[in-house]
């Protein structure tokens, strides 16, 4: 029955990613259903069905070159000061859409160098830092906000700013650049692949995105040959030798 669902929902218009994220969601409920219902000796008919096979896509990240026109987008009116200083959080520090709009006043380090992500994904907790370029731009957007509430990204009448109201200020500013609206996961994807062409390693990388393992973070490494070229120059062990 459950082979014949997967073929069932193959065959229905989903995808190679939906079928496999179909199959998690029923292994788990089976497993829990193992656990909390059956008595032992119960057989699981999921340890029979082998997960359907996908294809691992490496998604690209957006550009610089189309963070740049969007930050040239932003004046110096509330909106343009808020929205360059959250541009430009969203790449420097790599966070999630959700963990950035869940971001307090009161989770920002003293000198507003780093941010403490309270609940990440899977609750876990870390913090984040801010280079220099965007800890300025943060400074300028503090001075103009409003002191009420503690929210950090607020809109223009001091309520917490939405994942849907964060997705319309990267569509605005996309249409006023002219260019393809980026996908709020795809500032995520650029801040992991510009670390590692900046020579941040993987286990550090790791860390600063809060993944639990390697396996995932490689997905965001959409690499160039180019990258892979340079990668070797530097650790090519026959012209490292002599």
């Amino acid at each position: 029955m459950i082979r014949e669902y997967l073929v069932y929902l193959s065959q229905n218009g989903h995808n190679q990613g939906g079928v496999h994220c179909c199959y998690r969601a029923l292994k788990t409920f089976l497993y829990w259903w193992e656990d909390e219902v059956e008595a032992e000796g119960w057989k699981n008919p999921i340890r029979k069905v082998k997960a359907p096979k996908y294809p691992k896509q490496i998604l690209p990240p957006v550009s610089l070159d189309d963070i740049s026109s969007l930050l040239n987008t932003c004046d110096s009116s509330f909106t343009g000061i808020r929205d360059k200083a959250l541009i430009l959080c969203l790449l420097d520090t790599g966070v999630r859409a959700s963990e950035l709009i869940s971001m307090n006043l009161s989770d920002i380090e003293r000198t507003v160098t780093s941010i403490f992500i309270q609940k990440g994904k899977g609750n876990k907790s870390r913090t984040v830092f801010l280079g220099k370029k965007t800890r300025k731009a943060l400074r300028s957007f503090l001075k103009m906000r409003n002191k009420n509430g503690d929210a950090l990204w607020v809109t223009n009448y001091g309520t917490r700013l939405t994942y849907g109201g964060l997705r319309q200020i990267i569509r605005r500013r996309a249409i006023k650049a002219n260019i393809k609206t980026p996908g709020l996961h795809d500032f995520r994807r650029a801040f992991a692949l510009q670390c590692l062409r900046n020579g941040v390693d993987v286990y550090s990388l790791q860390k600063m995105m809060g993944h639990a393992d390697l396996q995932v973070l490689q997905r965001y490494l959409a690499q160039t040959t180019e990258d892979i070229k340079k990668a070797h120059r530097i650790g090519s062990p026959v012209d490292n030798a002599w």
